[in-house]
């Protein structure tokens, strides 16, 4: 079947081929182990008493300002290090991706997280932790650029979205985990929080060992001049053998790749900035929605609430359960009710969940004190309808609408500026926010909130619609055809001719 319509390419599931899918997704799941690990180790007390030891007394001061007790810039920095790390890592990773394939990147995504794994977990001074934070960074920027492109390359067309979601399915079950992890080794002591972050190689081995498993997907061994094994890798992973027409379809698409010596200069050009400003715009709004404050800080926000350390805990395992299961109907969903509908709904959604938060902490949680039981226990109701909406929409689609809207000839850059435009502000929310939560107080949710609304409106004109289109048919289907879009399109010269000058 052709892709000249809307029918999709032969292809059929098999083992092998779902295989490749979870074991590549295991990149996010090492993703969001460290998401979820961080906040909940910055809360223990062995942890502070050793690396932070002024944070933890200002923690048992009774009088102590609730907002501002764990106000640190050191603090933030052991969580945000990795964000930057990950940040400059993700431009390296893009000629990784270019020069040794997918298949590689992943791999040495792997041996970094390993090294960051034991540095962090054999950690005696600040120095070290803050090298085995880095360490991670560098496996998370070569594990988030690499990841996202293997599963929308491989995945079929009509399958694309809820393949590519593997991968923040993952990061939510990392989060999960890591918040189950702490729960139970904070009452370890003195190195629960030791071994909190050693287990962050478990997933590290086992993206070690599938990733030799991997194949490399047929855009990448046809971009590097292979095409006999592109084709014999498309036929393993549709499992069929009738595979000329899709194959076709990507050696054309790499064709005009390999008339573009210079993807990052091609980036600049008019036509390339469309994807490249929603690419952007996506990580942008992905993190001042606030979601990362919260999953980061989540136990230290609810102790701030007046959680004790346990409940505190428990209540980060509640909303990183909310959050798998959520994202679980996003995979179901956006193949059926496309990437817009979903996005719009939750900006609704989490719209409301913020002020309502940014309202009961203004009126009911002071300085000092706690906060009643039960208006903290509908703030945690609140904090998991907006993980739930989050986990849907804008986490996952966040990495799939980057992955599939870039053509071949600039996808891996092009997804080295989202990947770095998400670590980069990932890295300022980390190191700001409990700075941020001392000066603003509650409303620091109000702020969030204003950067919600600006995102519904900027789906309302400018993302388009990606469902069902193949990923290197989006040029053509997608914005040719964006009434917003499309004018900058037009790359023919005043003579109808295609200017070469922009393949340059």
């Amino acid at each position: 079947m052709g892709s000249g319509g809307d029918v999709p390419f032969n292809s059929k599931f098999t083992i092998y081929v779902v295989a490749c899918w979870i074991l590549a997704a295991f990149g996010g799941l090492m993703f969001g182990y460290d998401i979820g690990i961080s906040g909940g180790v910055t809360a223990m007390e062995d942890f502070l008493i050793k690396f932070f030891p002024k944070v933890h007394e200002r923690k048992l001061h009774a009088k102590e300002d609730n907002y501002c007790k764990y106000d640190d810039p050191l603090l933030q920095l052991f969580t945000s290090s990795l964000y930057l790390a990950a940040l400059v890592a993700s431009f390296f990773a893009s000629k990784a991706c270019t020069i040794l394939g997918r298949k590689y990147t992943i791999f040495l995504a792997s041996l970094f997280f390993l090294g960051g794994a034991g540095m962090s977990a054999g950690a005696q001074h600040k120095w070290m932790l803050i090298i085995g934070r880095i360490l991670f960074g560098i496996g998370v920027g070569f594990g988030n650029e690499a990841v996202p492109v293997f599963l929308s390359e491989v995945a079929p067309v009509q399958h694309r979205g809820a393949v590519n979601i593997l991968f923040q399915l993952f990061v939510t079950i990392g989060i999960l985990i890591a918040s189950l992890v702490n729960y139970n080794t904070s009452t370890l002591h003195p190195y629960g929080w030791r071994l909190s972050l050693g287990l962050a190689g478990i997933p590290g081995v086992v993206l070690f060992f599938g990733s030799m498993i991997l194949t490399e997907t047929p855009a990448s061994l046809v971009e590097r001049g292979k095409d006999a094994k592109g084709k014999s890798a498309l036929k393993r992973i549709r499992g069929v053998d009738e595979v000329d027409d899709e194959y076709e379809e990507i050696k054309k698409a790499c064709e005009v790749a390999k008339q573009v010596k210079q993807p990052f200069k091609k980036l600049m050009k008019r036509e390339s900035r469309p994807p490249l400003i929603i690419a952007i715009m996506m990580q942008v709004f992905q993190q001042f929605t606030g979601i990362n404050a919260i999953m980061f800080y989540a136990p230290v926000l609810f102790q701030t609430m007046g959680f004790k350390n346990d409940a505190s805990l428990l209540s980060a395992v509640i909303t990183g359960s909310v959050n798998v299961l959520s994202t679980c109907v996003s995979i179901y969903a956006v193949d059926k009710c496309g990437r817009r509908g979903l996005l719009l709904q939750a900006c609704f959604q989490m719209l409301i969940s913020q002020v309502a938060i940014g309202v009961i902490l203004l009126v009911f949680l002071k300085n000092t004190g706690t906060m009643n039981s039960s208006l903290a226990i509908v703030v945690v109701i609140l904090v998991c309808t907006f993980v739930s909406s989050f986990a849907w929409s804008w986490g996952p689609l966040g990495w799939l609408i980057p992955s599939e809207t870039f053509p071949l000839e600039t996808r891996t850059a092009g997804f080295a500026f989202a990947v770095s435009s998400n670590m980069l502000f990932t890295f300022l929310i980390a190191q700001v926010f409990l700075s941020m939560l001392c000066k603003m107080r509650a409303y620091i949710f109000f702020f969030f909130s204003a950067w919600i609304l600006a995102m519904g409106i900027f789906v309302c004109f400018l993302v388009p619609e990606t469902k069902g289109v193949p990923i290197d048919a989006i040029v053509e289907r997608v914005w040719k055809r964006h009434p917003v879009w499309k004018k900058y399109m037009d790359n023919k010269d005043d003579n109808g001719g295609t200017k070469a000058m922009e393949m340059a």
